[in-house]
């Protein structure tokens, strides 16, 4: 498979498949959302399960109408019914992604972790990944964790690693390169988290997660410029060609997140992993385009149902 090296590539991939994808909108009641609706179906990438939870706009109406072979629309009282309907749906195979419209992310968050009936499978972690495309980087770069886990443990970290190197393998990525970020190289029980990534490089070495390579603690910059490795005399096949960077902490996910998408205009694309199909809880503040990314990849990353 040709490694997908920028979001028209992911478009590309997305457009190549014949099992055309069902996506489960919960609450699509905003401009966002129906640009996502409107674009897939006018590209012919989708088909949707709307379940409205309230009002919907006449514009997304109209959509409805237009293109009423490829939508299906359920009305329901309220958001936290028209949840609980998607994620049934999810459960029963009638939709392969659930994607967040107006509905709180809490409340739909409530209806996915049900333990009953929801969606995170037994023994699974819910973590976020998130995939970025810099302008001034070479390739397509994941990273974790940015909107869930506070300060992963080893075993949340494993779980990281795994679902990331998942999608590095379904983009193309035969080995990926998987930076664990620190702002030094030095492992200190100052910082536990470090000790977490000397044990994730050995159970690497073990073959826990597959074919990749894990390298660090290494800060940002050597994990992404190979003449930043050079100065500093760490030898890594990840130096300067990472796929993939672990953050020790949300709030270092969260800031490199908001930092990349408002200093370096990078396009985004992020899902929760650990459920039985990928699920879309794009913020608020994420473009018409990022959130269309996000849609993309939820389709190709769950295409091996």
């Amino acid at each position: 498979m040709e490694t997908i090296a920028d979001f028209n590539a992911l478009m590309n991939k997305l457009q190549s498949m014949t099992n055309r994808k069902r996506v489960a909108v919960v609450c699509p009641n905003d401009s966002h959302t129906e640009y996502v609706i409107e674009r897939g179906l006018n590209e012919g990438l989708v088909n949707f399960l709307l379940i409205k939870g309230g009002a919907c706009s006449p514009e997304l109406r109209n959509i409805c109408a237009q293109f009423s072979d490829h939508v299906e629309v359920i009305d329901t009282p309220t958001p936290d019914d028209a949840a609980r309907i998607a994620v049934q749906a999810v459960r029963e195979g009638k939709a392969d992604v659930l994607m967040k419209g107006t509905i709180n992310t809490d409340n739909l968050l409530k209806a996915v972790l049900n333990k009953e009936c929801g969606l995170l499978q037994e023994g699974h972690i819910l973590t976020h990944i998130t995939m970025a495309q810099i302008p001034s980087y070479h390739k397509l770069l994941l990273f974790s964790d940015a909107a869930v886990i506070p300060n992963p443990t080893l075993e949340q970290f494993r779980a990281i690693v795994k679902y990331g190197a998942h999608i590095c393998h379904h983009i193309g990525i035969a080995r990926p390169n998987i930076a664990l970020i620190h702002c030094t190289e030095k492992t200190s029980e100052k910082f536990p988290h470090t000790l977490s990534y000397q044990q994730l490089k050995e159970d690497a070495a073990n073959g826990m997660f597959g074919d990749v390579e894990i390298g660090g603690p290494m800060d940002v910059k050597t994990a992404c410029d190979a003449e930043s490795g050079r100065l500093k005399g760490i030898q890594s096949p990840v130096v300067g060609n990472a796929d993939m960077l672990v953050f020790p902490n949300i709030e270092a996910g969260n800031v490199f997140y908001k930092t990349i998408s408002l200093f370096a205009d990078a396009e985004m694309a992020g899902i929760l992993c650990g459920t039985t199909a990928p699920v879309m809880v794009a913020s608020r503040a994420d473009s018409n385009q990022s959130k269309y990314n996000s849609l993309a990849l939820a389709c190709i990353a769950g295409n091996d149902k």
